[in-house]
């Protein structure tokens, strides 16, 4: 047995057998310079794409409204938009993934927000606290049905769920997730996972303070590389936004989907297709490729690389093909906050297949 054959087989054990390791991109991020490493990840994202697609697809994906906030506009399109509104606002949704790993099905939700919890947030606190009481009601949306009540909805009960992961750990409050979804475990990078309890200052506005306290950690799996959940569903390191940030890839019957925050909008990943004022000028000058969510900046080569990745997995939207099938789990809409400013292309509530 080889090295790399063992590192998989030590690998595969630690993740309970039930999780396949990813090596296409190991490499390629250990590659030292900013240029070179580039290079490699997004040959290793061709790597991975192929991968994905010689598999079964997944049987449905389903996107779950959960909250609608407001966001810095300087943040959000990497201030390359020519608008003079301080904030612009966001769609949170949750994705529901149905899949077969080893010829059973299985649920995962990625990015279930206790939307309550997220209040706590240093950030959004403050922000919150600044409003006055007759602006609340346009600054902040009214409450969209529980994600318990949606699931319910669907015929899905919180019991059959079986994973739970996160994008990334901001504004995450984790320590209710257990009783919200009693048979799920959570999948959870390492590095941003220890991270959390020694947060830079640049961070720090962005975590829910103690938010991964007591939690049951003999019911989180913690991943340190890429893994395969199953047939065409993949949790894959994509570093910059967090330490610890990672894409999920489905591949489905309408070809390769990711959903991430590393951008907000379609636009943010084809600014050269953009409408909005200034975001292809930018683009143009500076011959960069992708508009980067921009609020966390200690990682910002890192941040480009991994859009660069995801851009290299999905496919494009059929109906309008200038763009990715990157779903933003935090999506930029059309909104009073900022009028004139809006995507040029939305994906809104995605839905794919039947759920069993």
């Amino acid at each position: 047995m080889t090295r790399a054959n063992e590192a998989s087989r030590l690998v595969a054990e630690h993740l309970g057998g039930e999780l396949t390791p990813l090596s296409e991109l190991d490499e390629a991020w250990a590659t030292d310079s900013a240029g070179p490493r580039l290079r490699a990840v997004r040959e290793g994202g061709r790597q991975l794409k192929r991968r994905l697609l010689a598999g079964e697809a997944v049987r449905a994906v389903k996107a779950l409204p959960l909250a609608r906030f407001p966001y810095p506009a300087r943040f959000a399109l990497g201030g390359s938009q020519w608008h003079p509104a301080p904030l612009v606002e966001m769609n949170h949704r949750a994705l529901l993934v149905e899949f077969v790993q080893r010829g059973e099905t299985k649920r995962l939700l990625f990015n279930p927000t206790d939307v309550e919890g997220a209040r706590a947030t240093p950030f959004f606190a403050q922000l919150l606290a600044k409003i006055p009481a007759w602006l609340q009601p346009v600054v902040v949306a009214a409450p969209l049905p529980s994600l318990e009540a949606q699931l319910a909805g669907l015929g899905v009960s919180v019991e059959s769920i079986d994973y739970v992961a996160f994008d990334h750990f901001h504004t995450q409050d984790l320590r209710a997730l257990f009783g919200r979804f009693p048979r799920a475990r959570l999948l959870a990078p390492r590095r941003e996972w220890d991270a959390w309890s020694q947060l830079h200052p640049v961070q720090s506005a962005w975590y829910v303070p103690g938010g991964n306290d007591g939690v049951d950690t003999s019911r989180v799996i913690f991943t340190e590389r890429d893994v395969l959940l199953g047939d065409g569903v993949a949790l894959v390191r994509t570093p910059g936004h967090t330490i610890g940030n990672q894409t999920l890839f489905v591949s489905t019957t309408r070809g390769v989907w990711g959903c991430a925050e590393n951008g907000t909008c379609a636009d943010a990943w084809s600014p050269a297709a953009s409408g909005i004022a200034g975001l292809r000028r930018a683009a143009k000058v500076w011959g960069t490729e992708f508009a980067l969510n921009c609020n966390t900046p200690e990682l910002y080569a890192d941040q480009y690389t991994s859009m660069a990745l995801e851009s290299e997995v999905v496919d494009r939207v059929n109906a309008a093909p200038q763009f990715l099938q990157m779903y933003p789990s935090s999506e930029l809409c059309h909104s009073p906050l900022a009028p004139g400013l809006k995507p040029t292309f939305e994906h809104g509530v995605l839905e794919i297949g039947a759920l069993s």
